[in-house]
C-alpha cells in the first residue's frame, strides 16, 4: 500500500488547513443522563465535530486534496458523489479555494444538506441509487475534465481526517478507548493510525450499521468487500463498499469494529438531545450507541473518547427518527 501516513504528515495537514477548518471542542460528558446509562465509573469525552464548518469532519479530507491539485486542475473544479455531508464538505471547499463544485447527491438526500450545497455555490445534480451516483461523477470527470474528490478512499482523504485524531489526542490524555463510526473508513482510517501513534495503548473502535456493515464484513474477509444493499438510517455511514487504502489503515490500527442497530442509534439520539441538549444525525450518535449498547460492560471503568461525526439534519426529520 501507499506509505502508512506518519505524526510529522499529520501535523503539517493540520498547519496546512488551519485557515479553513476550527478545533472542534471536547465535552467531558458527566450529566445524569449519561451516568444513568453508563453508570458513573465510566469517563467519557466527546470530540464534537458537528461544530466544524459545514457541520461535520468532511471539510478536513476534501480541503486536504484540493489544496495539492495545481492551479490548472483547480481552475477546471471539481465534483464529488454523496449522500449529503461530503458533498457540502467539497462546495465548501471549492467556495474557498476559488474554484467551482459539481455534485452528485442521492435523491434520497436530506433535503437540508442539498440546500447547503446549492448555498455554497455548488451545481447539484439529484440521481437513484448510490452506485449510479458513483457512474455519473465518473462521467462528469471524463467530459468536463473536473477533479473528482473522493468521499473517503486515498492517502491525502486520511491525512485530513488523522487530524481529528491529533486535536483528540491532545486534548485529552491517556484514553483508553476511541469509538468511531464508519461509513467508507476514511475517518475511522485516519482518527485510528493518529491515536496509535500518540496514544498506543488506546484501543480503536470502529462502529457500523447492521445495514451498511461493508468494512465490518472487508476485515472478516481480509480484503475490501462490495455489498448488495444499504439499509440503515444512517445515510452517512451508508457506504456500499470498502476500498483499499483506507482498509489498510483501518485493518492496522481498528482493534475491532462493532455493528449497531438503527434502534440503538434512535435510542442515543435521543439521550444527546436529553443530555447535551444537541440534535444529531443518525452517524453522530453512532459512536454513543455503541458504549450505550455492545460495549457497554467491556469498556466499563475506563476513559473513553467518542467522536460525534457530526451533524446535518433538518428539525422535521430528527423529531421523526427520534419520536
Amino acid at each position: 500500500m501507499s506509505q502508512i501516513p506518519s505524526l510529522r504528515q499529520i501535523q503539517q495537514t493540520r498547519t496546512l488547513i488551519d485557515p479553513y477548518v476550527v478545533e472542534t471542542p471536547v465535552w467531558h460528558w458527566r450529566s445524569r443522563e449519561i451516568s444513568d446509562v453508563i453508570g458513573l465509573e465510566t469517563e467519557v469525552w466527546l470530540k464534537l465535530e458537528l461544530f466544524q464548518h459545514t457541520g461535520t469532519f468532511k471539510p478536513r479530507g476534501a480541503l486536504r486534496v484540493m489544496l495539492d491539485l495545481d492551479a490548472a486542475a483547480l481552475a477546471r473544479g471539481v465534483t464529488a458523489v454523496s449522500a449529503g455531508n461530503h458533498a457540502i464538505a467539497v462546495a465548501y471547499a471549492a467556495r474557498q479555494l476559488g474554484t467551482t463544485a459539481k455534485v452528485v447527491m442521492i435523491s434520497s438526500a436530506n433535503p437540508a444538506r442539498v440546500a447547503a450545497c446549492r448555498a455554497y455555490g455548488a451545481e447539484v445534480e439529484l440521481i437513484e441509487g448510490v452506485h449510479q451516483a458513483f457512474e455519473r461523477v465518473k462521467q462528469i470527470e471524463a467530459e468536463e475534465g473536473r477533479i473528482a474528490i473522493h468521499p473517503f478512499e486515498g492517502p491525502l482523504t486520511a491525512l485530513g481526517t488523522a487530524t481529528v485524531g491529533l486535536e483528540f489526542c491532545r486534548q485529552v490524555p491517556d484514553l483508553d478507548a476511541v469509538i468511531v463510526p464508519i461509513g467508507g473508513g476514511g475517518l475511522c482510517a485516519g482518527i485510528a493510525t493518529a491515536v496509535k501513534l500518540l496514544q498506543p495503548r488506546c484501543q480503536v473502535f470502529g462502529v457500523e450499521p447492521e445495514g451498511a456493515k461493508s468494512m465490518y464484513l472487508s476485515l472478516q474477509a481480509g480484503s475490501p468487500q462490495t455489498i448488495d444493499r444499504v439499509q440503515t438510517i444512517a445515510d452517512s455511514l451508508g457506504a456500499p463498499y470498502a476500498l483499499p487504502y483506507s482498509f489498510e489503515l483501518c485493518r492496522r490500527a481498528v482493534d475491532e469494529v462493532v455493528l449497531i442497530s438503527d434502534d440503538e442509534m434512535r435510542r442515543a439520539m435521543g439521550l444527546i438531545f436529553r443530555g447535551l441538549k444537541l440534535a444529531v444525525e443518525p452517524a453522530g450518535a453512532a459512536a454513543t450507541a455503541t458504549l450505550a449498547g455492545p460495549l457497554l460492560e467491556r469498556l466499563r471503568g475506563q476513559r473513553v473518547g467518542l467522536i460525534v461525526c457530526g451533524s446535518n439534519i433538518d428539525a422535521e426529520s430528527f423529531a421523526k427518527l427520534v419520536r
